[in-house]
């Protein structure tokens, strides 16, 4: 199914078990593809969340680079990241550094910041052996799956990541807020509502409360966005928790999830949560020169564990700042 000019509507695949794909035939000038049908893709990831779309021949950086900034209207600077990337030049990004016989379990990008990306932008100019999908699974339908109980305290309480930066493990402090400098860190705090305190080893601790069910600001409609799962100590590998619980104790792991309140987070819940992720979960083995495009608050996404050598990089766009982002005293109190 091919769609080459703008008067014929995009021909997507849709099976049940896939991310929707649209086939195309390799444009001599990718960028200006992009610019030409970027309201007709923008229109399909509304519409399914996530688009995957194979033909584009994505195989070198600035290419990529180009279409990326053309489909998103300007790419965003990562801020708050919980682990190292490679810049490629600006808003573009390798995928996250993370062991390549480790899932990263399905998380919406980000969105524990105030301003969240409304779309995430995967291109792969170099697809693995096997495994490693960047698979995506619809929030609204979580939220539907799980438990009343369950998603009814997170959406009163929201939830709380605590985070705890030093120099071995995920992203230092100049990688996480683009600084160094101490007073800049603890103005960018202040400003999007990150509570810190700087430990006697010169290391720095934060907390923030944010919302766990948000409206979509297009749709309107209900979805389970928040990385409760993916940063919980429950999802790491047993060898690596404990690891990291000896080296750091239980309140300086590098990154962990707490209900609202501060109360910790069962290891049950978070299986369950996985588990009705996996239930939901669309795949597609990368093709070299893909691209996807993803919702970022109606789709969540994930990495799955892969061998050889795999590069994605990845473009945010579309900042917004959702207004029920942060739980209020009105909600608590429901």
């Amino acid at each position: 199914m091919t769609s080459s000019s703008l008067a014929a509507p995009l021909e997507v695949e849709l099976r049940p078990d896939k991310p929707p794909i649209l086939h195309v035939d390799p444009p001599g000038d990718a960028p200006g593809w992009a610019a030409a049908h970027r309201e007709a893709l923008r229109a399909q990831v509304t519409e399914h969340g996530a688009l995957l779309v194979r033909g584009l021949g994505l195989r070198d950086a600035d290419r990529i680079g180009a279409v990326l900034t053309r489909l998103s209207g300007g790419l965003m600077t990562e801020r708050e990241a919980f682990a190292p990337r490679e810049s490629h030049g600006h808003g573009l990004y390798s995928s996250t550094t993370w062991p390549a016989n480790q899932p990263m379990c399905m998380h919406h990008e980000l969105s524990y910041t105030l301003e969240v990306p409304g779309l995430m932008l995967f291109a792969c100019p170099t697809a693995p052996e096997q495994g490693g999908a960047t698979a995506v699974a619809d929030a609204e339908q979580v939220l539907k799956a799980l438990p009343a109980g369950l998603t009814d305290r997170f959406e009163r309480e929201g939830w709380m990541l605590t985070r705890s930066y030093n120099d071995e493990i995920g992203a230092s402090l100049e990688e996480s807020f683009g600084t160094a400098d101490r007073t800049a860190i603890e103005s960018y705090c202040r400003a999007n509502a990150i509570d810190f305190s700087w430990q006697a080893d010169g290391s720095l601790r934060t907390r923030q409360r944010r919302s766990a069910v948000v409206q979509h600001p297009l749709t309107g409609r209900r979805c389970w966005f928040n990385q409760i799962a993916f940063l919980n100590e429950w999802t790491l590998a047993p060898e690596v928790r404990e690891y990291l619980v000896d080296e750091y104790g239980e309140d300086g792991l590098p990154f962990n999830t707490r209900y609202g309140d501060g109360s910790p987070i069962g290891e049950d819940v978070v299986e369950q949560l996985n588990s009705t992720y996996e239930a939901h979960t669309r795949r597609e083995p990368w093709i070299s020169g893909d691209l996807l495009l993803v919702d970022n608050i109606r789709t969540a996404h994930s990495r799955e564990p892969f061998t050889g050598d795999r590069q994605v990089l990845v473009g945010m766009g579309e900042p917004r700042r959702l207004a029920d982002g942060c739980p209020t005293p009105e909600a608590s109190e429901r």
